[in-house]
């Protein structure tokens, strides 16, 4: 399939401009000269740089890969069918099969965008997290949204120590167990021959140790995931939260929010982080694993 350079420019600024910035869950700011999103804030919801979103709107730029469209698609709160036309005229074809649950769901997407004070994550069957709103990202560090590995929970936790410092010491063997039990019985669901699942075994348990001895072990009958959490912060410190999960079951995907438990302080702690971390990020970016 040939790419359509100068469609897909036109495509994708009308889909920029249509945007408005509270429906990408971002703050207004000051007054706009153009309708819709910038481009650098496209480019930082898609997880990509200012320069290489420039040359693709400005038709000459490369082929964009799956992966980068994907984390356009995403950014730009496309439709399906939206999603399906930048695929063709990108030069490849629309994603069908496991691969298309990585598009967020609509209804999953309206959620998250609308929680403006509260951190929220959509997650994928396999630990992927296809889409995170401001407060998520100031809480809990960026991910590499156009790199497959660079946004999967798993991946991260196993192969870049930094992942692990949203933690205590002390429950980290648990998080390690809770990764291995819920991407091995993700891997259970899908056939065993999935692509996508596959080679994401096979790179942790070459890449770490600790896993592969994990995924070695018998499964465990139980291992539940604490509805409480406790984050360590470098900015508000120690702050504990509830986790509440929304499940899309046709999708594969789940939206995760960390609310305030009643009667604690949490609250103002997540107030006072929304308002101290636009201008002191936290955490670094996310190095682009190979």
């Amino acid at each position: 399939m040939l790419m359509d350079r100068r469609e897909l420019a036109g495509f994708l600024r009308r889909s920029r401009e249509r945007l408005r910035p509270h429906e990408a869950g971002l703050p207004a700011g000051p007054r706009r000269r153009t309708p819709g999103l910038r481009r650098a804030e496209v480019a930082q919801l898609a997880g990509m740089s200012a320069e290489h979103y420039l040359r693709l709107e400005q038709a000459r730029g490369p082929q964009p890969s799956p992966r980068v469209l994907a984390s356009l698609a995403r950014a730009l709160r496309m439709t399906g069918d939206e999603r399906d036309r930048l695929y063709l005229l990108a030069g490849h074809h629309p994603p069908a099969g496991p691969q298309a649950a990585d598009h967020v769901s609509p209804g999953l997407q309206h959620l998250l965008d609308r929680l403006t004070d509260t951190p929220g994550r959509v997650l994928g069957e396999l630990g992927d997290v296809l889409a995170q709103n401001a407060m998520a990202g100031t809480l809990l560090g960026e991910v590499c949204a156009a790199s497959e590995l660079g946004r999967n929970l798993v991946w991260r936790w196993f192969a870049d120590p930094d992942a692990r410092r949203v933690h205590a010491r002390e429950e980290h063997e648990l998080y390690s167990r809770l990764h291995v039990a819920e991407l091995r019985a993700a891997v259970a669901r899908r056939p065993a021959d999935d692509p996508a699942a596959v080679r994401l075994v096979r790179r942790l348990c070459t890449t770490s140790e600790e896993f592969a001895r994990l995924w070695e072990r018998p499964p465990e009958a139980e291992v539940r995931r604490p509805g409480r959490v406790r984050v360590l912060h470098p900015l508000i410190g120690p702050v504990v939260l509830d986790r509440e999960i929304l499940l899309a079951p046709e999708a594969g995907q789940r939206l995760v929010v960390l609310t305030p438990p009643p009667g604690s302080d949490a609250a103002g702690r997540l107030a006072l982080l929304r308002t101290i971390g636009r201008e002191r990020p936290p955490w670094p970016s996310p190095a682009h694993p190979h």
